[in-house]
């Protein structure tokens, strides 16, 4: 996984909504940063077991959590990331990238393991994005003990289901093409999931046209969703 990378105007892209669509977009993103806990109504997502291992997920504001979560949310980012960042196009800078992760908007999908240990996070955020409102995912990132056990798919499958609850059109993520691993999870998932599953996102930038970069933006979008109503 990889940060939301900095955007710059793709000249493909035209604007996707009017005026009173993007305020509905605004509306349905305020509307979901606005809850204590997205996640509280699905009980059957603070938990996940796996080869006799036991998981537990919270969802907070990155606000409400303590700054002993947050110091280690980024040493284990700087550990699994730092390498790639540096041999990619965004190079690392630890200040922005604490910045980034501390934002007011940042929300956090924690995971812990039965000895109360932080093993894995995701941040992500309540945000709109070329005028479609979204869960966008900066960050997926687990500790290499409890990797390959289908946390981290767990993980994203929590992240889904707050977006389409409230409404989002589609959760969105990037990927570092530097990353094989990264890049192998979310192609697995493509196959085994099928069209409904991550593919490859309108703003992901094209060679012929943006010139080569080092990541692939994905997305899923939210199939369920009906008609925007707003009064």
């Amino acid at each position: 996984m990889a940060q939301r990378p900095k955007r710059t105007k793709l000249k493909r892209l035209k604007k996707k909504l009017n005026d009173s669509g993007l305020t509905a977009a605004q509306k349905l993103v305020a509307k979901a940063n606005q809850m204590a806990d997205p996640m509280a109504a699905f009980v059957d997502l603070r938990k996940y077991e796996s080869d006799g291992l036991v998981f537990h997920l919270e969802c907070k504001k990155a606000s409400l959590l303590p700054q002993a979560t947050l110091d280690w949310a980024f040493e284990l980012l700087k550990r699994n990331m730092q390498n790639l960042y540096e041999q990619c196009e965004w190079g690392w800078n630890e200040k922005a990238k604490r910045d980034e992760m501390t934002d007011e908007m940042a929300w956090y999908l924690t995971a812990t393991a039965s000895d109360n240990q932080l093993v894995a996070f995701s941040h992500f955020r309540f945000d709109v994005d070329y005028g479609d409102e979204v869960l966008y995912c900066y960050e997926l990132q687990l500790d290499g003990a409890v990797r390959r056990k289908g946390l981290g798919q767990f993980m994203l499958r929590a992240l889904e289901r707050m977006a389409f609850s409230l409404r989002m059109k589609k959760v969105v993520l990037t990927v570092l093409k530097l990353n094989p691993p990264a890049v192998a999870f979310f192609t697995a998932l493509r196959v085994s999931c099928g069209p409904d599953s991550y593919t490859l996102d309108d703003t992901s930038p094209r060679e012929e046209t943006d010139g080569q970069r080092d990541y692939l933006i994905l997305s899923k979008k939210n199939r369920k969703r009906g008609k925007l109503k707003f009064s």
